[in-house]
């Protein structure tokens, strides 16, 4: 006999549900096991150019694995070895290590977006019309990125798994693509036949180094103990949805970034490193609250060579901005920080940080989301005396000038994050382990 919370056993006793499947302790599953193997993550913690590129070829020099997780063509990050200076804007800075494996470089993933030329040509045509309507644009790099996330968006792009697989499929879809865009620009101009014809060339090369991603990516985290790094590209500033919108980039550059553009699941995010430029540099035109147009900002932007690696635009240069990078801390969760460029400021008398913002004489709680506000605050600096003497030479955080030392550690204690390196020059050995 059985009622509604069992069978019958033949005796007349219920059998209840956890009796049938078991208890919950005796299943291994039910136990939940710290994952094996965690990603190490750098991300950019202002609006790009932070250096990057030099603390992930850095912690490259141990990895196993290392990946992008999310952009295109349009970062440039810079890396000095051996004097030899070297620019990557697609492949992840830590290619160098010749021991690791370059998740996009050496192994490209199916599920990725494939940005054509007829994209490129439409961001120029973009650029073009709101300079006609509005009178400004946005800066974009022109390298196609907001067009084929566009593409993705609608749902007619055409991915890396296209491309290799049949041809002739991925020539239909193509040739769709192509007309779509030239029905929205009457005036792109997109030779068919000569594209398809190269893309099939690039097809047959790329279809020895394509895999599935998310698998590669889940043997590697589930497997034997492996050190993997991920590099982040552009910053947290230009992050689709958290940045400056609209002068941002057209992807997520925050930490979820790593789990949609990867397939990395949230639990196995690890040490996110946030890299923190001394000062506070900007490509493009948008709000930027502690700018400095003035000698201060052409000393930054001289003595830092600030100009663009994807573009060779002049940076605009100010004030370090920590009401901005606490913002990027409260998205990524930063772990620590790697500040980059401190010899920058070698031979200022004063330094001033901007510590908070204010509106029409009302503080600000937070970081604007609205880009009409940020252009209209007034910043709150705390100044701060230069050490006026080179740290170049520098090769731990005791051999700093004591300014120096407080400058970071004022940092620090703003933000509540430990520096973990400082960056002194731009070689490897100029960074400085903390801990």
């Amino acid at each position: 006999m059985a009622n509604g919370n069992g069978r019958d056993t033949g005796d007349g006793a219920p059998v209840s549900k956890r009796q049938r499947f078991g208890a919950a302790q005796d299943s291994p599953l039910r136990t939940p096991k710290e994952p094996h193997n965690k990603v190490t993550v750098v991300l950019g913690a202002q609006w790009g150019d932070e250096g990057k590129g030099k603390v992930v070829d850095l912690l490259a020099m141990d990895a196993d694995i290392v990946c992008r997780c999310q952009g295109g063509n349009n970062a440039g990050h810079t890396v000095v070895v051996d004097s030899v200076e070297y620019d990557f804007h697609l492949l992840p800075s830590g290619v160098l290590n010749k021991k690791a494996v370059s998740f996009i470089g050496v192994v490209i993933c199916f599920l990725w977006p494939l940005v054509f030329n007829f994209h490129q040509a439409v961001d120029g045509l973009q650029e073009q019309q709101r300079e006609q309507q509005e009178g400004k644009n946005l800066g974009t790099t022109k390298k196609g990125i907001g067009p084929a996330y566009s593409s993705k968006a609608a749902r007619n792009g055409l991915r890396i798994c296209d491309l290799v697989s049949d041809f002739k499929v991925f020539e239909e879809k193509f040739r769709m693509l192509a007309t779509h865009f030239q029905m929205m620009y009457r005036n792109l101009n997109v030779d068919i036949e000569a594209e398809l014809q190269q893309l099939k060339i690039y097809a047959e090369k790329l279809r020895p180094l394509v895999t599935d991603g998310v698998y590669f990516m889940h043997k590697a985290l589930t497997g034997p103990s492996k050190r993997i790094l991920v590099e982040g590209a552009n910053a947290a500033l230009l992050d689709i949805d958290f940045g400056t919108y609209p002068f941002v980039t057209s992807s997520n550059c925050t930490v979820g970034g790593v789990c949609t553009g990867l397939g990395v699941p949230p639990s196995h995010v690890g040490r996110v490193y946030g890299v923190v430029k001394a000062y506070t540099t900007r490509v493009g035109v948008g709000a930027f609250p502690t700018e400095q147009d003035n000698e201060t900002g052409d000393l930054l932007q001289s003595r830092g060579r600030e100009f663009g690696v994807t573009t060779g635009r002049r940076r605009r240069c100010g004030w370090l901005d920590l009401i901005l990078v606490r913002y990027a801390h409260m998205v990524n969760g930063f772990s620590a920080i790697a500040l980059t460029k401190l010899d920058i400021l070698d031979t200022l008398p004063e330094i001033k940080v901007g510590v908070a913002y204010e509106v029409d004489g009302h503080p600000l709680p937070s970081f604007p989301a609205n880009m009409d506000v940020l252009t209209r605050v007034t910043v709150e600096y705390k100044t701060l005396p230069g050490w006026q003497c080179s740290t170049e030479a520098a090769r731990s955080f005791d051999e700093l000038p004591s300014q120096a030392q407080n400058y970071i550690r004022f940092i620090e204690d703003f933000l509540q994050v430990p520096v973990k390196w400082v960056g002194v020059g731009k070689s490897r050995e100029s960074m400085i382990k903390l801990f």
